[in-house]
């Protein structure tokens, strides 16, 4: 009987997520492509924007964006970021990669439950991510529909790991 209930668990979040076909995720990888080198100007966007995610980073809380931003430690922690979406990017569009990407997202969003980070911030980070893509690269129509349901698939997992509940 227990197996019976983890096979319907699995099965109803399986059904949650949405895999990007190969051409969505080409569409997303395309426009990702255009500002994945700006790491620290989406950083200071984000931080720009919402100050209380700053502030969940001992090193830069309390501190002047500007003068952070060209500080050694405000790069490596944007590239990190960035390189966080673009790693799970370029496994995206395959099936046989998804439990890979369930793993790193999984990670993830334990680390930032751990650190007291909030489904609001997160959607905060998303909004003004999505804001610099859409102003900075080709994201509209189909691309822009594929970047949703990326995002929707991420923050699912995410947002399953914030409530205690990792996504298998």
């Amino acid at each position: 009987m227990k197996f019976l209930i983890v096979l319907a668990l699995i099965a109803a979040v399986s059904a949650d997520l949405k895999p990007l076909s190969k051409e969505q995720a080409d569409e997303v990888r395309h426009a990702w492509d255009k500002v994945k080198h700006n790491e620290v100007e989406i950083l200071h966007e984000i931080f720009k924007e919402h100050p209380d995610i700053q502030n969940k980073f001992p090193q830069f809380a309390g501190k002047d964006l500007e003068q952070i931003k060209s500080n050694s430690d405000f790069s490596t922690h944007a590239t990190r970021i960035v390189s966080f979406i673009t790693e799970n990017l370029s496994l995206a569009g395959n099936p046989d990669l998804l439990p890979a990407i369930k793993t790193r997202v999984n990670e993830m969003g334990q680390n930032h439950r751990n650190r007291g980070v909030t489904k609001e911030q997160f959607n905060e980070f998303r909004s003004t991510l999505t804001d610099y893509v859409k102003h900075h690269s080709s994201l509209d129509g189909d691309a822009e529909h594929a970047w949703n349901q990326a995002f929707d698939n991420v923050f699912f997992i995410i947002f399953s790991n914030l409530d205690g509940h990792p996504v298998v």
